[in-house]
Formats: structure tokens, sequence, C-alpha cells
């Protein structure tokens, strides 16, 4: 049989509640005394039936044969309405837990519907947001196109002129058989080397794409920066950047003796990043990812070919301003990962 809808409820904004009913007698109660008047019924006319064949003994033990006697009658109703106000709590307790359950999916319902609503306010946001972020990227793109349109000129005449003979318009004839565009080229200096291995700060950083732009002419240099720009690419793919380590510093004369070939516990300090979660991210990375485990150790390579030829000829302050470039803490990080300071 189905119950009947309570009056009581009310509506509320996560839907209709349903108040506890506290009126009116339960098929519970309605048991327990029916039970209870026939035991009563019983027991009056068990005794009545027996009193006469009582009545020839003594009066000594009339006070204890009463007290059995109400003991016998009473105890079973009390214990009747033990168990009948035990099944009502329990019926009492279940309505109460399907109660909740129904507030508690109810509450789910509403918070669905409440995110998925701030989820569709927010699209607009998220749409400009992502606008923004592509304008920037081509915005950055469009600078490192333009620049070498754009500084040529400026950068050339800054740039001392090789004192060899004039020869008219062209000088190619001037030049050995064999010798390349290379060749010719002045070496990088140190502080845009370093202030390339960095990269630009912002879109608005035209020191840093000036120096990125010369690494690029150095056929060495590029290639460490492609593949610092790879590796850290992949590395935000897990959320890890090179902003957020922040390593021990390691000596010039580590850094020196890691250029002249030394490895293991003597370049130990070179592996100065400590943050557990960027580790772990790069190492199950690397034994997962076949992509990323190749241009890692492409990276690495790069970087200890480039590192070895720089050090001849950089200061110690060069070497540790190098140290706190992007790149050399991407090194640190995937070094350590590599065991290569082990």
């Amino acid at each position: 049989m189905a119950d009947k809808p309570n009056p009581q409820a009310r509506p509320t904004p996560l839907g209709i509640y349903d108040k506890p009913r506290t009126g009116g007698i339960s098929g519970i109660e309605i048991a327990a005394l029916v039970l209870s008047g026939l035991w009563l019924v019983g027991a009056a006319i068990f005794f009545l039936s027996g009193s006469d064949a009582g009545a020839e003994g003594g009066t000594s033990t009339d006070g204890m044969r009463f007290l059995i006697t109400m003991m016998a009658v009473f105890m079973p109703v009390a214990m009747i309405w033990v168990a009948a106000t035990a099944a009502k709590s329990s019926r009492v307790m279940r309505e109460e837990s399907q109660r909740l359950q129904a507030a508690i999916d109810a509450i789910r319902q509403a918070y669905i519907a409440q995110q998925h609503g701030r989820d569709l306010n927010s699209e607009p946001s998220v749409a400009r947001k992502l606008d923004e972020i592509a304008a920037a990227t081509r915005k950055t793109e469009s600078a490192l196109a333009t620049f070498q349109s754009r500084r040529d000129g400026e950068t050339t005449e800054r740039v001392p002129t090789p004192l060899t003979p004039a020869s008219g318009a062209d000088d190619q004839p001037a030049l050995a058989l064999g010798t390349s565009a290379e060749d010719m080229t002045p070496p990088l200096p140190t502080h845009d080397f370093i202030r390339a291995l960095n990269f630009p700060e912002t879109a608005e950083d035209e020191e840093g794409f000036a120096a990125l732009r010369k690494a690029m002419r150095d056929r060495e240099t590029a290639q460490l920066v492609q593949a610092s720009q790879d590796i850290l690419t992949l590395l935000s793919q897990d959320g890890i950047y090179m902003d957020d380590l922040r390593p021990d510093r390691a000596r010039p004369e580590v850094w020196r003796q890691f250029a002249n070939g030394a490895r293991g516990r003597a370049v130990a300090p070179l592996g100065g990043v400590r943050d557990r979660s960027s580790l772990a991210l790069s190492a199950g990375r690397m034994k997962q990812d076949p992509i990323f485990r190749d241009a890692a150790h492409h990276f690495l390579r790069r970087f200890d070919k480039t590192i070895s030829t720089f050090a001849d000829r950089a200061t110690d302050s060069e070497l540790t301003a190098l140290g706190d470039t992007r790149t050399a803490r991407a090194f640190m990080l995937l070094g350590r990962v590599a065991g290569t300071f082990d």
C-alpha cells in the first residue's frame, strides 16, 4: 500500500521537503495495543480460573504470589512496547535517511546546474582570453619575422667591417675557395648568447628578441635554442615552468669542470633543482613518452657541446649568469632525471 501524500510537505529551492509525520497512531502502535490487550485478557482468564484452586493454601505466601503474578502479567506487556518503540524508531530513521538522500541528490543536481550555467556564462570571457593569447602569439611571430628586415641596417652599422682591400661592390672573389658565409660571421657576443638562452620575457621585450635574432644566425647556438624551445614546450604541457624553479646556484669552477668533460659527483652541484614534483613528472614522462625522451637527450647533447666552447671564453660572472637562464634550469632538471650528476 502506497503512503499517502504528506500534507506538511512544502516546496524549497532544492525540491519538495517532506516533514516527518508526527501526528496519528502508526500500525506498529496498533499492533502493540492488540498484543497487549490479548495478553492481559489471557492472563486475567488464567488467574481468575485458578484462583479457586489456590484459595485452600495458607496466607503466608499471598504477597509473594501477588508480586509474581504482576510480573508475569505486565513484563510481557512492557517487552511488547519496547519492541514497538524500537520498530518505530527504526522506521523514523529509515525515513530520515531517505529524506537526507533526496536532499543530497537535489543539492548535487543544483550544483551541477549551477556549474553548467557558470560555464555557459564564462564562455565569452574564455573565448576573449583565447583571442588575446592568439593575438599576442601572432604579434610575437610577426616581430620575429620582421626583425630581419627592420633591424639589419642598424646591426650592420655596429659590426666592424673586415680589414680587407676594397674590390668593388662585390667582394666575393676575394674569398678563398671553401669559405662560407658562416665562417665570415663574427662570433656571437657572450651577453647576447646568455640573453638568448633565457628567451624574451614578453612580446614587447625588444632586447630579448634582438639577442634571440642574433643567436639564430649562429649555427651552433641556433641548434641549442631550438632544442631548448622544444623541451620547454614539452615541459610546460605538464605544468613545469622554469620561472617556478629556484635551483641552487653552482660555482663557476663547477661549470668549467663540466665543460671540460667531468661527470658524476664532481659536477653534482649543477643539479641544483630540488622541486620534487617537477622531478617526478619529468622522470615519469622520460620513461613513458619516447618523443619527450628523445627531445630531452637531444637537448642535453646540444647543451653539453655548446657549453664546452662557451666556457673557454666566458668569465666567472658570465657563467653564473648562464646558470640563471631558463635553458640552464632545464638542463639542471633533465640532467638530474637522466643521471648526469650521479
